[in-house]
């Protein structure tokens, strides 16, 4: 009964407009845990390890609300989340536009209380994006319009979350049968392969000293494409020297393959540092080829469509 009450309590945060976060797992039931406890720590508008994995929600006002959502995952290398810089900032922006956004704050890999590291974001990333479904009619999203963005290393979360099949999760219970694949996708200098134009603090942290090449396969984004990977707009910057552009041009060219609708946008400048407004050249007007993208794609619903 005390679960069903926090969840109510949740709901008409939401639906109220305030910013809640949210917690993933049951408590006790957090898949991939060895019993250590891990505080949350937070220095520097980062977060440097995470005890409670959740989400923060962005609802848009109902009167606002086109009923889209996109899940954000914010990047850090896989060893901290700028989850102010590229989680809560891309959150108003989306919410500007009539979108909703939850950041998801998922488990690093070099955290003491997991048992494998290269599996708990991901875990994180389906738990998420299930919770988010399955509460569609109470926060009044399209279940169908769910979508995910990932900036940086965050962008290999997005993509290993929506090209893959397998339930990483490892807990039964009522969100096991929710579907936890987004809808669409939105990348921000990705990191996609961990092969020769891997970021290498990603591939580190990521997969520690495990070069085995079943690990290096599972976990390069653009070998693991099909034809049921969503749609998908990608941006990057011909001279990020962090996370090299060939990682864009390799996912692009394996959803192409594939027959995936996708959109790649390479501009000369930003490197890997591109932000919603004040960028270099003709890279700040990303944020609106985005929305155009969304619009064209019909992703996202007119509030004076809505049903």
């Amino acid at each position: 009964m005390k679960n069903y009450c926090v969840l109510f309590c949740l709901i008409l945060a939401i639906q109220s407009g305030a910013q809640q976060f949210i917690p993933l797992w049951p408590e006790g039931a957090k898949p991939n845990d060895n019993g250590h406890l891990v505080k949350d720590s937070i220095a520097a508008e980062r977060i440097w390890k995470v005890g409670t994995p959740g989400l923060y929600a962005f609802p848009v006002p109902e009167a606002e609300n086109k009923g889209t959502t996109v899940m954000i995952c914010p990047g850090g290398g896989y060893e901290r989340l700028s989850h102010i810089y590229n989680g809560f900032q891309m959150a108003r922006w989306f919410n500007s536009i009539g979108i909703n956004a939850y950041v998801l704050i998922y488990r690093l890999p070099h955290q003491a209380d997991l048992v494998k590291r290269e599996t708990a974001a991901w875990q994180d990333a389906q738990r998420a994006m299930r919770l988010i479904r399955a509460n569609a009619t109470a926060w009044k999203i399209k279940a169908d319009k769910i979508g995910v963005m990932g900036v940086s290393a965050g962008g290999h979360l997005a993509s290993t979350l929506a090209i893959h099949t397998e339930d990483v999760s490892n807990i039964q219970d009522s969100l096991t049968n929710v579907s936890f694949r987004p809808d669409f996708m939105i990348l921000l200098s990705p990191v996609i392969t961990m092969g020769k134009f891997a970021h290498g603090g990603s591939k580190r942290n990521l997969l520690g000293a495990d070069t085995l090449g079943a690990n290096l396969q599972r976990f390069s984004s653009e070998l693991n494409v099909t034809a049921q990977t969503p749609p998908t707009f990608i941006v990057h910057a011909y001279n990020d020297n962090s996370v090299p552009v060939q990682n864009s041009l390799l996912f692009y060219n394996a959803l192409i393959e594939k027959k995936v609708n996708a959109s790649l946008h390479v501009f000369p400048q930003g490197a890997h540092a591109i932000k919603l407004r004040d960028n270099p050249g003709s890279v700040e007007y990303w944020s609106q080829l985005c929305e155009a993208w969304m619009n064209e794609m019909n992703f996202t619903i007119p509030v004076n469509a809505r049903k």
